[in-house]
């Protein structure tokens, strides 16, 4: 391939490469391969790029920032394939819509990033309090891993989460832990917690699997749905790690209470005590949002990763499973579709997104491509019967 890339056929439809345990996923037709060290800002990718458990890391379509290609260049990915000026689905935005959306876009609120070098050190930091839940280090370490997520929420105010680019570990129990962890803090943040709390639910975040380390492996790691003995067993995870901290006589009431508690429902009909209401600790209501929706949007061996749109209905449905506070805090805290993203509307027309509204994260505000009209999904009653299908 020399300095200007080259062209891969449509034969190549389905390929699949791999570096470094990153899988990428259908390659589509007349598209220019680039050296990740020359890609730019505003490129947009080709093909999906998905970690070791299936989960699309970066979506294909997505118009590349610095935070993915720095993503794509730690991962060892050394080319992909981008979409040319040109194509057939390259979204073209017209002089009068390109008017209208410098008049009406507004900027995303604060979000967490986090650097490549910080996630390397959370993630290690988990897989260590994992391993080592009986050593002399391990609240040492649970305080620094913490204290790495609160400084890259308030380095820059953080007050919404992308869930587009909450990625850290390719091992699934460490990422998990590590995006419950970063959405419980935001999440808590708009719920009202304070700095003391925030810290602290970050901790009963990253801890709150940490009860699996007891789970037999066969069981933990099985790629089939568990039986019913197996599930009870599972079910005892969240016992065992309130029993691991209770130990250390170094946490505080309200992390064990988000341990123990993050897998009881708002109707009783959870585990591991059967308890409702305000009997689950507002650490444990928090925890169990995030809990739900970042299982729903992971793929696993069972089953296939729910969209972020369908995971977020899903949230929205579950009035009787989780506290309306948790998940009202944790809608107005998630967005789905980053402002100068492109979506489809039910309409067949192609919109730049110009504006979010964090009461409404499934309805922003769009602009269409070609004629430069406004659709305000959310608080205009004409849009009602319009949705973002792609």
């Amino acid at each position: 391939m020399d300095s200007k890339g080259c062209y891969i056929s449509d034969a190549l439809n389905e390929m699949q490469l791999y570096g470094n345990g990153i899988k990428w996923g259908s390659i589509l037709a007349k598209q220019k391969v680039v050296s990740t060290r020359k890609l730019q800002p505003g490129m947009r990718i080709a093909q999906a790029v998905r970690d070791k458990s299936g989960r699309a890391m970066i979506e294909s379509g997505a118009y590349l920032d610095d935070f993915q290609i720095e993503y794509l260049l730690e991962h060892g990915i050394g080319a992909i394939s981008i979409r040319e000026d040109g194509d057939d689905d390259e979204i073209e935005v017209s002089e009068e819509a390109k008017r209208v959306i410098e008049k009406v876009r507004v900027d995303d609120c604060s979000n967490v990033s986090l650097k490549e070098d910080v996630k390397k050190r959370v993630g290690e930091g988990v897989q260590y309090l994992f391993n080592n839940t009986g050593s002399s280090g391990f609240i040492e370490a649970t305080n620094n891993v913490s204290d790495e997520l609160e400084k890259a929420i308030t380095k820059n105010n953080a007050i919404a989460i992308d869930i587009n680019k909450l990625k850290v570990s390719d091992e699934y129990t460490f990422k998990h832990s590590v995006d419950v962890a970063t959405m419980a803090m935001i999440i808590g943040k708009k719920f009202g917690l304070s700095k003391e709390e925030i810290h602290e639910i970050g901790i009963a975040g990253l801890l709150h699997d940490v009860g699996k380390s007891k789970i037999p492996n066969e069981i933990l790691n099985k790629p089939a749905r568990l039986t019913d003995e197996e599930f009870l067993m599972m079910k005892h995870h969240s016992l065992f790690g309130y029993n691991i901290l209770t130990e250390t006589g170094s946490f505080s009431k309200a992390v064990l209470s988000g341990v123990l508690q993050h897998h009881e429902k708002m109707n009783g009909k959870g585990y591991p005590m059967a308890v409702a209401g305000d009997k689950i600790h507002k650490f444990a209501r928090i925890i169990s949002v995030s809990d739900v929706f970042d299982a729903l949007v992971t793929e696993r061996p069972y089953k296939k990763a729910f969209t972020l749109r369908d995971a977020v209905e899903m949230i929205m449905a579950m009035t009787e499973d989780l506290d309306i506070d948790a998940m009202q805090s944790f809608l107005g805290s998630v967005i789905l579709y980053p402002v100068d993203s492109f979506v489809k509307l039910s309409n067949g027309e192609y919109c730049k997104v110009v504006e979010n509204n964090s009461k409404y994260p499934l309805r922003p505000k769009v602009v269409a491509a070609e004629t430069g009209k406004i659709y305000d999904l959310s608080s205009d009653v004409r849009c009602a019967s319009l949705v973002i299908v792609q």
